[in-house]
């Protein structure tokens, strides 16, 4: 069972990340990974996210030469958002939950 604090600040990793989407995120987890492995998986879930989001994004932007890349780059960003929230909520409702489509880079 995890406590409240644990609950918001792995919450907070992804309400930040919307904001500033690297240095806060970074900020909470590296002062509170050692006190509690549930915001350490979130900051870890969090970092894996950003890292493949950013190579599909990245991967959309050249393919935006063959006009495919348009609707590409528009379905990485809501699905980017919508992942977001979902794991804002799941975490502040005390889950561990894996977003689809990341690459698993922090282990």
């Amino acid at each position: 069972m995890t406590s409240n604090d644990e609950r918001l600040f792995a919450m907070l990793i992804y309400l930040v990340s919307l904001f500033f989407p690297i240095l806060g995120p970074l900020l909470i987890w590296l002062l509170k990974r050692d006190q509690s492995d549930f915001v350490d998986y979130h900051g870890k879930e969090y970092f894996n996210f950003f890292i493949s989001f950013t190579i599909y994004s990245i991967v959309s932007g050249i393919l935006v030469l063959v006009l495919i890349g348009f609707v590409l780059l528009f379905v990485v960003g809501i699905l980017a958002f919508i992942f977001t929230l979902i794991a804002l909520f799941k975490a502040y409702g005390g889950e561990r939950y894996q977003i689809p489509l990341v690459i698993r880079f922090i282990k």
